[in-house]
């Protein structure tokens, strides 16, 4: 259905505590997903971007939840439908067009580096 949602994932350490950003695309059975430190702004710089296991499809659809295992908290901070302007998703490069309030344009992932325009 090419679904996608952005995550803001809060751990909380002894330490300090970690924000990072989970982007996830629907990809059939599951989603595939990347994690990011930074939001990429729409023609701005470039952010780094690094694979992640595959989510559930549930995660699409999550507002807000606790994690088990003191694993933090996520909140879904922007969703939406994709356009993929390939026949299919390389995991490596691939450019989607997106509708959303955060992530809107069209979103270019190239190794290990995405940005917005």
């Amino acid at each position: 259905m090419n679904r996608w949602a952005l995550l803001e994932h809060k751990i909380d350490n002894l330490n300090q505590d970690e924000i990072h950003y989970d982007f996830l695309v629907e990809n059939g059975k599951d989603c595939l997903t990347w994690k990011m430190f930074h939001l990429p702004k729409k023609n701005g710089r470039s952010v780094e971007i690094s694979q992640q296991s595959n989510h559930r499809l549930i995660w699409l659809f999550h507002v807000e939840k606790e994690l088990s295992r003191n694993r933090g908290f996520v909140k879904r901070i922007d969703y939406g439908f994709y356009i993929n302007s390939e026949k299919n998703l390389n995991n490596d490069q691939f450019s989607l067009l997106l509708d959303g309030k955060l992530l809107m344009g069209l979103f270019i992932k190239t190794g290990n580096s995405c940005k917005l325009t």
